[in-house]
């Protein structure tokens, strides 16, 4: 049997310091000291962390103004996994994106993840470092929310994700610059107020043609399988700046298509179906006419017909000879025929 006996002069109950520790084995302990005791003392060392907030990362998720439903909703599905994120009013459309820095001055907060809507259906993401930057533009596309999705997983509200990076990040820079604004923009810091001592889902970031994958997966206590909880989008990387929301250009991706010149290639190959079926329609119509041609004259009917012999065509080299002109007597009119005879 053994026992801990705390030695005087130890540390309070308190204090996170090494504490020294006594281990008294051979029975119990006696006053009188007849019996023979082995004691041995023990120093426990302090911990790796005195569970201080030192990472004061905080992120700042609002929008513009002309944001549909389902915008909204990922909006909030992110504040709900980064219990270090801020939530602010719509900013106006006419106002200018620098005005965003002043906004994350404002609300104490160095990162940012800011929702643009144009023209009602497209959706663009910036992802900044306020206010040095540097900052990166995203086309958002194919978005599903929690409520949307409806899937198996679930993890505890306010607990630290794991981030996970596809191998192609550490190939190129510009992938490496956005795994490291990735890290400390999705992150939950460690002994964050709000958030739990729980390690329960992961964050995928995953390349797949030309694109950003986000998703997010419930970890499985009984074989660490992954479950899809969700959100789920996929990030088209558009341009990437040295300064937050402006700034020199630091990469720029040549495979990005406009959402506009999309939509026009899509109506010119609706165009161009519609009128290659205008040309089949008169190709039929043509078709039936030729068919209706009359059959009542029989084909083989000139088949035996022998042509006629050819007739020798006579040229007049010389002038005809003139015609003699005859002389007509005068006759008389028929009233003096008349007369004649009654005489």
């Amino acid at each position: 049997m053994s026992t801990l006996k705390r030695k005087r002069g130890g540390q309070g109950p308190g204090n996170k310091k090494q504490k020294k520790v006594k281990i008294v084995e051979g029975g119990d302990e006696t006053t009188n000291g007849n019996e023979q005791q082995k004691i041995h003392e023990v120093t426990i060392p302090a911990p790796v962390s005195q569970g201080k907030w030192t990472n004061k990362e905080r992120v700042l998720i609002f929008s513009s103004r002309g944001i549909n439903f389902r915008t909204r909703h990922l909006m909030q599905d992110l504040r709900t996994m980064m219990p270090h994120s801020k939530a602010d009013t719509k900013m106006d459309r006419k106002d200018k994106l620098f005005v965003v820095n002043e906004v994350c001055e404002i609300k104490n907060c160095n990162k940012c993840l800011f929702f643009e809507a144009k023209k009602k259906q497209d959706l663009y993401m910036w992802v900044s470092n306020s206010p040095h930057g540097p900052s990166a533009k995203f086309l958002v596309q194919n978005i599903h929310t929690l409520a949307e999705l409806k899937m198996t997983g679930n993890c505890l509200k306010g607990s630290r994700p794991l981030l996970s990076f596809d191998p192609k990040f550490d190939a190129e820079p510009h992938y490496a610059l956005l795994k490291e604004l990735f890290t400390q923009t999705f992150s939950t810091p460690r002994y964050h107020p709000k958030s739990q001592p729980f390690v329960d889902h992961v964050f995928t970031f995953t390349i797949a043609d030309n694109r950003i994958w986000f998703r997010n997966y419930q970890i499985m206590e009984e074989d660490a399988a992954l479950v899809e909880i969700g959100p789920r989008f996929v990030l088209n990387l558009i341009k990437i700046f040295q300064g937050s929301f402006g700034g020199p250009t630091l990469h720029e991706n040549p495979y990005f298509q406009s959402p506009n010149v999309h939509r026009a290639q899509l109506r010119l190959s609706s165009a161009a179906k519609v009128r290659e079926k205008q040309m089949l329609k008169e190709l039929q119509k043509m078709k039936r006419s030729d068919a209706k041609e009359d059959v009542t004259k029989d084909v083989t009917a000139d088949v035996f017909a022998t042509p006629a012999p050819e007739k020798l065509v006579h040229i007049e080299t010389e002038a005809p000879e003139p015609k003699p002109v005859k002389k007509n007597k005068h006759k008389a009119f028929k009233r003096q025929r008349m007369q004649k005879t009654h005489r």
